[in-house]
C-alpha cells in the first residue's frame, strides 16, 4: 500500500477527526496511532480484546499473532 493511500486518513486526521479503520493490512497497522486486536480467534472464537497500544508495543510485545506479522513486515 502506498503512502498516497494513507493520505485521506491523514489528511482527517490532522483536522482532529477520529478514523477508526477495521484493516488487516499491514503497512495500515504499522501507520496507525492506536491498534485495538480482537481475538484470540474469528467469529465464535473472538471478541475479547487481546490487545491495545501503539503499533510499536505491539511489535515489541509479540503476544499474538497480529504481532508477530507486524514484527516481521517492520523488520524487527
Amino acid at each position: 500500500m502506498s503512502s498516497a493511500s494513507l493520505a485521506l486518513p491523514d489528511r482527517l486526521v490532522d483536522r482532529g477527526t477520529s478514523v477508526i479503520v477495521i484493516e488487516h493490512h499491514q503497512a495500515v497497522m504499522a501507520h496507525a496511532d492506536w491498534i485495538i486486536e480482537m481475538g484470540p480467534g474469528a467469529g465464535h472464537d473472538g471478541g475479547r480484546v487481546v490487545f491495545e497500544g501503539t503499533p510499536a508495543a505491539l511489535v515489541a510485545a509479540r503476544s499474538t499473532l497480529t504481532g508477530e506479522h507486524l514484527a516481521g513486515y517492520v523488520g524487527r
